[in-house]
């Protein structure tokens, strides 16, 4: 094993057996809120005392106990459905862990998966090398206590034709979604967004009740969110978009992810969001980097909320899609946000100070910038914005310890400066197709409480995987 190879994996093993920058202590002055109990898994007594849903897990859902305590359901074929299958195994009812016998592509065929069953966990980290990607669909999470690790998520065109209604995200959750971690996922390609959070914007009589009827309690966290498709199936037309997250969605970490290639939404926050940026790197952003936008037009008579977002410690560099008028974070609309932020850079594409703050429209939306933040999940410290680019990629997404080619060839454009928003998969390599792979599922090589590794040949390896 080469010596890049061995220092990947060493990284890869510390993260997913948690040796993650995190402890008690906020920001000086931070305005913290315990992290709401997560619903009590069926094989936890009310009395127990919280654990995280994995060593370094972050966030108001860090204590979900995903599957904690469930069935073993073993995914022993690449086929969408039937027996055996990926599809059936998330349909199945009650707590349960979903492991993988077999590597490779998983084709949905132009359709959703819909996570409707809680108590899940999604463990990818078991598949043998090259681990599993999803292509030619994506995955919409309606449950709670949700917990999904390293698996890649590549949607693309499907062959469809331009405006033709395609519109698909890689990995997002719906309606009143809460306590929900995707961790160490691949998230590429999308029609519509690579990663979101949804709601269902005014069920309730007050905005608290809005609030509960909304995605909240989510982590994304390690994540690759990429490459969005700009001229492709959306009726829109351009929709190369990293993050919606909709209307007053509350209490979401957005920490450690590479956003790269991306017109817009690197993440956007819509009114009333309330959430938690941190050690993102945010590289060749289109129209926007990170934005705030509360629409008038679909608020109509509803009071306005005002959003709140802490941004700590993210990197953002220009690429060749950006423009030259480009601000850190930008505001449009109507409606106003109180903002912290802190040790964020933000340079062009040879180094040269970016804006930190701006707005694009004249709706009269304010930046309130505030001298501690308006909110902030336990346990979290950021570490300095100068270690995000190496962390960063030698970390984010799906199995760093066994990166694919489409993984490898990103973080290494990121490294070097290069790469453009694109249209379709094809303008890159195209749907991956590798050799199928099996390997039995031992249960004595995991924790099964967490699905961290007993032992580093738990994580397999292909001993032709290239580095970075």
């Amino acid at each position: 094993m080469s010596a890049v190879r061995s220092s990947v994996l060493g990284l890869a093993l510390s993260g997913i057996c948690g040796m993650a920058m995190v402890s008690a202590a906020p920001p000086a002055g931070a305005a913290t809120k315990p992290a709401t109990a997560a619903v009590t898994s069926p094989t936890q007594g009310p009395s127990a005392a919280p654990k995280l849903a994995f060593p370094g897990a972050l966030g108001w859902a860090a204590t979900t106990p995903g599957g904690r305590g469930g069935r073993i359901i073993r995914v022993t074929t690449l086929n969408p459905d039937g027996p055996g299958s990926f599809l059936e195994a998330v349909n199945t009812p009650g707590p349960r862990i979903i492991v993988f016998e077999v590597g490779g592509v998983i084709d949905l065929g132009a359709r959703e998966i819909h996570i409707k069953e809680p108590f899940l966990t999604i463990a990818g980290q078991t598949a043998p090398s090259p681990g599993i990607t999803f292509i030619r669909g994506g995955f919409q999470i309606a449950a709670h206590d949700v917990v999904v690790q390293h698996v890649r998520v590549r949607v693309g065109d499907v062959g469809k034709p331009k405006k033709s209604g395609w519109e698909v995200d890689a990995m997002s959750t719906e309606g009143e979604a809460h306590d929900v971690i995707i961790d160490h996922c691949t998230l590429t390609w999308a029609t519509d967004e690579n990663a979101s959070m949804s709601s269902r914007r005014f069920v309730g009589a007050t905005p608290d009740e809005w609030r509960q009827h909304a995605s909240h309690r989510i982590t994304f966290s390690n994540d690759i969110i990429a490459h969005g498709l700009s001229y492709a199936t959306h009726t829109k037309i351009e929709h190369s978009k990293g993050s919606l997250i909709h209307d007053n969605v509350s209490d979401i970490l957005i920490v450690n992810n590479l956003y790269a290639h991306n017109y817009e939404r690197n993440p956007l926050f819509k009114g009333g969001v309330r959430g938690v940026i941190v050690n993102n790197m945010i590289f060749d952003p289109g129209q926007r980097a990170i934005h705030y936008n509360l629409m008038s037009e679909e608020w109509g008579a509803h009071p306005y909320q005002v959003g709140q977002m802490a941004a700590v410690g993210n990197v953002l560099r220009a690429g060749m899609s950006t423009p030259d008028q480009l601000a850190f974070l930008e505001i449009g609309g109507y409606g106003d946000l109180q903002y912290y932020g802190k040790d964020n850079v933000a340079v062009d594409r040879i180094g040269r100070p970016l804006p930190m703050l701006g707005s694009y429209t004249n709706g009269g939306a304010r930046i309130l910038e505030t001298d501690k933040p308006p909110l902030w999940p336990e346990g979290l410290t950021p570490m300095p914005a100068s270690e995000v680019q190496r962390y960063i990629q030698a970390n984010v997404g799906a199995r760093p310890w066994d990166r694919d080619m489409d993984d490898v060839l990103l973080v290494a454009d990121v490294a070097e400066g290069r790469g453009t928003i694109i249209n379709s998969q094809d303008d890159l390599r195209g749907y991956p197709a590798p050799k199928p792979t099996s390997r039995p599922f031992n249960p004595d090589d995991w924790n099964l409480d967490d699905m961290t590794p007993r032992r580093p040949g738990a994580l397999d390896s292909s001993s032709k995987a290239h580095g970075t």
